[in-house]
């Protein structure tokens, strides 16, 4: 790449934007410094782009094959090996997961245009284990909503009733379930995004402990909250993409230290003699809660007992607060990536040249691609930073550990925590929404799943019952790291439910 050298108007410019006091000298003084200073980094930096992959067919909308949820959003054929844990399975990616020489555009027009140049690591790993990339899959514009009708390819419908809305913002991870050429699909999760559509979609969803599943050229929302995890029809589905999936990468510094993982397609069971279950208080009769919900719930835990579990309620009063904890880690952690160009600024590992340069550009000629609801979040962070100059995201930061420490309490005299996934059903499909109305509908969907997010617990969605033909989820959560007791509980559900 090229640095320019600066000239006298550049540098008062940027002095101003700043708000620097510089005197001539000051800009003699750099004038003379910058040119050697940006040669010499300039001759450092590595060429820009790997060789181009050969053998990867794409095809774009509108589809020959039928989508009657529109959960696809384009078609391809990517495949490296014909052999491994993953051979002869068909793979759905959600649309903000990197394939390189196959477009990505986050379920945004922002993105439009952008093709990345290297594989996400999680799409490394399904290649070397004889998986068949099939698939992008529909998602919320830029990942920042929790219903499924907020993508610039439009809504994601409900595969039980297309009236209603699959979820989001992982909707075309779930609802692309419901077809004949995708067997397991990857999803995103920051707030809810991996567990919200399977439950409302009736299919099994898993956000991993946080750093768990390398998140190495996914577009994220903020560093620390970000999840990549497994979608399946079956619980067995799941684990076995899990597998192949988890593990520590190199390149990603949301991993910090990880412990040795067992074979989680190992953790099958029948029975749960001995499985300590705790109903988390907390998680029920909220103000939006359908009681149909909560009795299904309920009535699944019953089960869990007849399977030999001992049952016993829990309480976690600072459940309630975690969605307003999220809130400022997100608006501000949103707006801090998007003001750097998602160049991940005191972190570590791989940096995404390609993914930077799109998100720049898309700044400076498509900022009107933005959605509303980010419109608005972004008001609010640069209001925040005016006021308060990062304080408020570092108190939300700070109460991370009381949180999590809440949860690591209970969970230390029972094994697995239970509640509604969602505290509603699939929701109704209507048209466009503003800001407001976008971020309002979120933050009633994200009431239970939105403190995962925070605290980075496993947390795994299995389908339970259905009320009007519609799924109710049953949210399982356990230990950081303990995603084989979560994949052994809901096996166990999963057998007796037929």
């Amino acid at each position: 790449m090229k640095i320019r050298a600066p000239e006298r108007a550049d540098l008062e410019r940027a002095a101003e934007a700043e708000r620097l006091k510089v005197s001539p000298a000051d800009i003699d003084g750099a004038l003379v410094l910058l040119p050697g200073l940006f040669a010499g980094i300039e001759a450092l930096l590595p060429p820009d782009a790997p060789a181009a992959p050969v053998g990867r067919a794409v095809r774009e909308r509108p589809l020959a094959e039928p989508d009657p949820c529109n959960a696809v959003v384009r078609r391809c054929h990517v495949v490296e090996s014909a052999r491994g844990p993953l051979a002869g399975k068909r793979i759905g990616l959600k649309d903000n997961i990197s394939v390189a020489g196959v477009p990505l555009t986050c379920g945004s027009r922002f993105f439009d245009g952008f093709v990345p140049e290297r594989d996400a690591t999680v799409v490394r790993r399904i290649l070397d284990a004889g998986g068949e990339i099939v698939a992008i899959l529909n998602m919320e514009d830029l990942a920042l909503t929790a219903r499924g009708d907020n993508s610039a390819f439009g809504p994601v419908t409900n595969p039980h009733d297309p009236t209603r809305l699959a979820g989001g913002s992982s909707g075309g991870s779930a609802a692309a379930l419901f077809s004949d050429d995708v067997d397991l699909t990857v999803g995103g999760d920051q707030g809810g995004s991996i567990r919200i559509p399977a439950s409302w979609c009736g299919v099994v969803g898993l956000k991993p402990t946080h750093g768990l599943v390398p998140y190495t050229g996914i577009v994220g929302i903020e560093p620390t909250i970000d999840h990549a995890g497994p979608l399946a029809r079956t619980v067995a589905g799941a684990a076995l993409l899990l597998e192949v999936l988890a593990g520590a990468d190199g390149d990603d510094p949301r991993q910090l230290r990880l412990p040795p993982l067992p074979r989680y397609t190992e953790t099958r069971a029948t029975r749960l003699d001995g499985m300590r279950v705790g109903v988390v208080r907390e998680g029920f009769g909220l103000a939006v809660s359908e009681p149909d919900v909560d009795e299904a719930v309920r009535a699944a835990i019953g089960e869990l007992g007849a399977l030999g579990a001992a049952v016993r309620q829990v309480s976690v009063p600072q459940h309630p607060l975690a969605t307003g904890m999220l809130v400022p880690i997100t608006i501000e952690g949103a707006a801090q990536w998007l003001a750097g160009n998602a160049a991940g600024y005191h972190l570590a590992g791989y940096h995404d040249v390609a993914m930077i340069r799109a998100i720049r550009d898309a700044r400076r000629r498509r900022l009107d691609a933005i959605p509303p609801n980010l419109t608005l979040m972004l008001l609010a962070a640069r209001l925040l930073a005016e006021q308060h100059g990062g304080e408020v995201y570092a108190r939300a930061q700070n109460r991370r550990s009381e949180l999590r420490a809440a949860y690591d309490a209970v969970l230390a005299v029972v094994d697995v925590l239970v509640m509604p996934t969602t505290p509603m059903k699939a929701a109704v499909a209507g048209p466009p929404q503003d800001g407001l109305g976008l971020i309002a509908g979120s933050s009633d969907v994200i009431a239970n799943t939105a403190a995962f997010d925070v605290t980075g617990h496993p947390a795994l969605s299995v389908p339970c019952r259905t009320s009007g033909a519609l799924p109710i989820g049953m949210m399982l959560v356990g230990r950081h790291f303990d995603e084989a007791t979560l994949l052994r509980v809901a096996s166990a559900y999963e057998q007796r439910r037929g």
